[in-house]
């Protein structure tokens, strides 16, 4: 039985509000920073590392020079075959689930005898709203 202290509730209700979403430990750190809540960086590090033990938040770990990321386990959740899109200009992760891309695990399984780890497959590129941006 996992013991629920106040701080692990509030980072639970602020990751299920944001469903879908990835965010970085200092993400939530300055979320309860500009709430005024005195949650400091190591209660939440040491929360989040326990959700994800209790299988209640994902954590993902894109490349070196990222953050980890964590995403709370929700409808949307990533299935086993959850590929992410990351922004190369703003550093938003998008998780999808695309059946195409599917395909193309398939492929290299079938074909190349090699089996994609698809909740590491990360494609770089922009997201749609720095893209706006660039073309204004």
């Amino acid at each position: 039985m996992t013991y629920k202290t106040r701080q692990r509730e509030e980072i639970a209700e602020y990751l299920a509000s944001i469903p879908g979403k990835h965010v970085t430990a200092g993400d939530i750190c300055a979320h309860f920073q500009t709430q005024g809540s005195a949650i400091g960086a190591a209660t939440v590090y040491r929360q989040l590392e326990r959700m994800v033990r209790d299988g209640v938040v994902q954590k993902y770990i894109i490349d070196e020079q990222s953050s980890a990321c964590f995403a709370w386990l929700g409808a949307e959740s990533c299935s086993d075959s959850c590929y992410h899109c990351k922004c190369e200009r703003c550093g938003k992760l998008i998780h999808l689930s695309c059946a195409e891309l599917d395909h193309i695990a398939a492929h290299l399984m079938e074909d190349h005898s090699f089996r994609l780890n698809t909740r590491r497959t990360v494609f770089y590129g922009v997201c749609a709203e720095c893209a706006k941006e660039e073309t204004a």
